[in-house]
């Protein structure tokens, strides 16, 4: 699967039956990849969500302790939109996520108990294409320290003390999709319905988006689906860049 940003684009393989999709904050995968979870799940695909923090800093009206719940009440109800049912929080800072063994050991945790055949995330790098605004720094931090998990989750002695009561470790991550890269290597092919669900997903979102200023949500996912499949050469798509597991 190894492919380089200048290659061409090239459809994001599906025969697997098992994701976990890891991200920063309730609302990141909504932001495209919840379109193609809505795919998979449509398919018959088995896909776990895991939030790092509960979002608790997004938005600027509430305090951490009334925002938290708002939002991962929002995260699980945007979720059951795309067909997923099993949506878990760490107690990691929102705002503040620092890469580190803490960070690593978590995450290792997670992928050895769900044992997911592929992992998905969004965009780590500095910026998301031709927009100027520098990435949010938990989604910077976030992507190496879960690529090294994935490494960590299948070497035995890494986190050894995770083995117990009959967690393993796990090596059969095949490969890891980060949405929304300006780097993208792999694309999704989205139907209108799946492009619905995503955009029904993120309006499940309704109290973080009412706090965005001259955010337009309903033309923002379409225009990115169709953005992304001119440059795969399909009607709709969501882009990815793929490691390899």
């Amino acid at each position: 699967m190894t492919q380089t940003e200048n290659s061409a684009p090239q459809p994001l393989p599906e025969d697997w039956s098992r994701a976990l999709a890891v991200v920063a904050h309730p609302d990141d995968l909504e932001f495209g990849a919840s379109s193609a979870i809505a795919r998979w799940t449509g398919q018959g695909k088995h896909v776990t969500e895991l939030l790092v923090t509960k979002g608790e800093a997004g938005i600027d009206s509430l305090p951490p302790e009334e925002c938290a719940p708002v939002r991962m009440a929002e995260q699980r109800a945007s979720a059951a939109t795309v067909g997923v049912t099993t949506v878990e929080f760490l107690d990691f800072p929102d705002g503040t996520l620092e890469y580190g063994l803490p960070l690593r050991r978590a995450l290792a945790e997670a992928i050895r108990r769900h044992r997911p055949e592929v992992v998905v995330s969004i965009n780590f790098r500095e910026n998301f294409g031709d927009m100027r605004f520098f990435n949010h720094a938990d989604h910077r931090v976030l992507g190496p320290a879960l690529l090294d998990a994935v490494r960590d989750a299948a070497n035995r002695w890494v986190f050894p003390e995770q083995l117990t009561d009959g967690l393993e470790p796990w090596s059969q991550v095949r490969f890891v999709a980060f949405g929304s890269s300006p780097r993208a290597t792999h694309y999704v092919e989205l139907g209108e319905e799946h492009l619905a669900a995503g955009v029904a997903s993120l309006a499940d979102h309704a109290v973080y988006l009412s706090n965005l200023d001259g955010f337009d949500q309903e033309s923002f996912l379409p225009q990115a689906a169709a953005q992304a499949g001119a440059w795969a050469g399909v009607p709709l798509a969501t882009g990815f860049e793929v490691f390899d597991g």
